[in-house]
């Protein structure tokens, strides 16, 4: 892929911008620049905030969704959704590539970076959904886009404004493609 820098939707904004990028046919494509992260201290002591993200701000409860497709080659390559208020408060959730292998995987970060992962298989595309009720933060990721399965549920932080939005980065590898399609961000009763 092949993509040239646009101006983003009105509502978004790149944090990390990628050096290549587009929108195409109602979907972001982004190559995913190598040597990127988002990580905080625990395993390694890394303190790693150059991801790329996408977001527009939020204020109160919110659902974000969106069907990601990634072309993952690189150890911890990993690509979906993620909810920000400061470099050291976050959670990141989506495709991760471990060994080899597709994972579900979420990050809550305040602080220092926590992570849970659950196999799903070589899956050609996912969708996540990440919702906020109070100061309950879910993530759910499905299939097929119809049957969501809940792989966290956790407190991020009583800040009613976060940044919503979604997220790439490829720490290990020389980067890869990725295609989010459907992204939503709105605001939930």
């Amino acid at each position: 892929m092949s993509c040239h820098a646009e101006k983003p939707a009105a509502k978004f904004q790149w944090r990390g911008e990628p050096a290549d990028w587009k929108h195409q046919s109602g979907a972001l494509c982004v190559e995913v620049d190598a040597g990127t992260d988002f990580w905080q201290k625990t395993h390694d002591g890394g303190d790693r905030d150059n991801g790329h993200f996408y977001f527009q701000v939020v204020e109160g409860n919110f659902v974000a969704e969106v069907e990601l497709r990634g072309e993952y080659q690189g150890q911890y390559d990993h690509a979906g959704l993620m909810a920000r208020v400061d470099r050291a408060t976050w959670l990141k959730c989506g495709i991760e590539y471990v060994d080899g292998v597709q994972l579900a995987s979420a990050v809550v970060t305040r602080g220092w970076s926590d992570w849970s992962v659950m196999p799903i298989g070589s899956q050609p595309a996912t969708w996540w959904r990440l919702a906020r009720h109070g100061q309950t933060f879910q993530v759910a990721f499905s299939v097929d886009g119809k049957k969501f399965e809940t792989v966290r549920q956790t407190f991020l932080t009583e800040n009613s404004r976060v940044e919503a939005g979604v997220m790439a980065c490829a720490p290990k590898g020389d980067g890869f493609s990725v295609t989010f399609s459907n992204l939503t961000v709105e605001n939930a009763p």
